[in-house]
């Protein structure tokens, strides 16, 4: 098995060493946190000589011994030494159970450096500020992008045909170790199932899995549409189901809780305003939807969306939808001081679907820069201020120069 160095992710948390904040390093299941964790071990080690390091992987025989909280506890007070750089990285958390009091504890104490991560079940992004007293920093890691899957398996692969396969597999990469398409996909399918049947069914006690199931697959279906939580229930009552708009909403909670969707607010450009009703789901990772819904539809325009809103995000955007007037802009990405107006498409050649991108576009009067976002399969060019971009080159792109420039 193969590692590939995400240092994207690693600079972040280099960037935090040493800091008073408790780290916390989240993402889906399988999406790499531990390998991550380990190669910031690796880089402390190399880089510091005053350094006393404690690692722990609760998910080892050798730690057994601390999955009890009382002895977690003294085991870091006495591997603790008095001047030395004492950074602690406790990996799986979550199964130590009343792992916060232990880390609340020692955080007080200020006399550690703290890295944790865990299932996502137990340490959700939304829990942080309830688990623990201290301020936390999140450091949120995502499935590879194309960028990484293209380095890790095929750095001499024509770009094209490498993101013909990424689009149909996807960024987890634990499925990689395997050969034919449907043993890449049973690896994804037993994440997801873990996710819900285990993860989620176990944390908040669901009593009807097939309903959690349903509303997850109907979301995989429906991503990048416009959504809400009662077209949800009529769907799903429509076809014999008696679930209601307020287990929906809820049940929808969770899977974003897990990381498996993101949601994208719907934001009014003329009034300034987010617009509560109706709103957009993207998927984690496009492989999901393959590996539970099958590859009958592939509807690339909608998938394309989701892998541009997957890469925003990656870059350190804001994303929302947005709406002027009757018409819609698929993404406006904020970040600090910066805009862009972003539309994405499948196939731009032909002339009334490019007007139909550009011309929501047009319509924004402010300078801010603009871009489609298509499979061109054609180098860069402008369309009246418009930037037009290849897909598969604005993904291996990683500084997103052509965002900004």
């Amino acid at each position: 098995m193969s590692f590939l160095k995400r240092n994207q992710y690693l600079d972040q948390l280099i960037e935090l060493n040493n800091t008073p904040d408790i780290k916390v390093i989240t993402g889906i299941r399988r999406a790499g946190k531990s390998v991550l964790i380990d190669e910031y071990a690796s880089y402390l080690s190399e880089t510091e000589d005053n350094l006393n390091l404690v690692v722990i992987k609760l998910q080892d025989l050798d730690f057994e011994e601390l999955l009890d909280y009382h002895k977690l506890n003294k085991y870091i007070l006495e591997h603790h030494i008095v001047g030395k750089h004492n950074v602690l990285i406790i990996d799986e958390v979550q199964l130590c159970e009343n792992f916060e009091r232990v880390i609340n504890s020692i955080h007080s104490k200020r006399i550690y450096d703290i890295y944790i991560t865990g299932s996502n079940a137990f340490l959700l992004s939304s829990d942080l500020a309830t688990l623990f007293t201290g301020r936390t920093m999140e450091v949120k890691v995502y499935p590879f992008s194309f960028a990484e899957y293209l380095e890790y398996n095929t750095p001499d692969k024509n770009v094209n045909d490498a993101f013909d396969d990424y689009v149909r597999i996807g960024g987890m990469s634990g499925s990689y170790e395997y050969t034919s398409e449907k043993q890449k996909y049973d690896y994804i399918k037993d994440v997801y199932d873990t996710i819900l049947l285990r993860d989620l069914v176990g944390k908040y006690g669901i009593r009807n899995k097939t309903e959690l199931l349903q509303i997850s697959e109907f979301m995989m279906d429906n991503i990048s549409n416009i959504s809400s939580p009662q077209n949800i229930c009529d769907t799903l009552n429509n076809n014999n189901s008696e679930i209601t708009r307020k287990t929906v909403a809820k049940y929808i909670e969770y899977l974003e809780r897990a990381f498996l969707f993101y949601e994208a607010k719907r934001y009014d450009l003329k009034g300034k305003k987010y617009l509560e009703n109706n709103k957009k789901y993207y998927l984690c990772d496009i492989g999901f939807r393959y590996a539970v819904n099958g590859t009958r539809n592939m509807d690339f325009g909608r998938v394309y969306e989701n892998l541009v809103y997957l890469e925003l995000l990656r870059r350190g955007y804001t994303v929302y939808v947005g709406k002027l007037y009757q018409k819609e802009i698929d993404f406006v990405a904020q970040k600090q001081n910066e805009k862009i107006y972003i539309q994405v498409s499948d196939n731009i050649s032909d002339e009334n679907t490019f007007k139909r991108e550009y011309t929501p576009l047009l319509a924004i009067k402010d300078a801010y820069p603009k871009m489609i976002i298509a499979r061109t399969r054609h180098e860069e060019y402008d369309y009246q201020g418009i930037k037009v971009c290849d897909l598969a080159h604005w993904l291996i792109n990683s500084k997103a120069k052509s965002d900004t420039q």
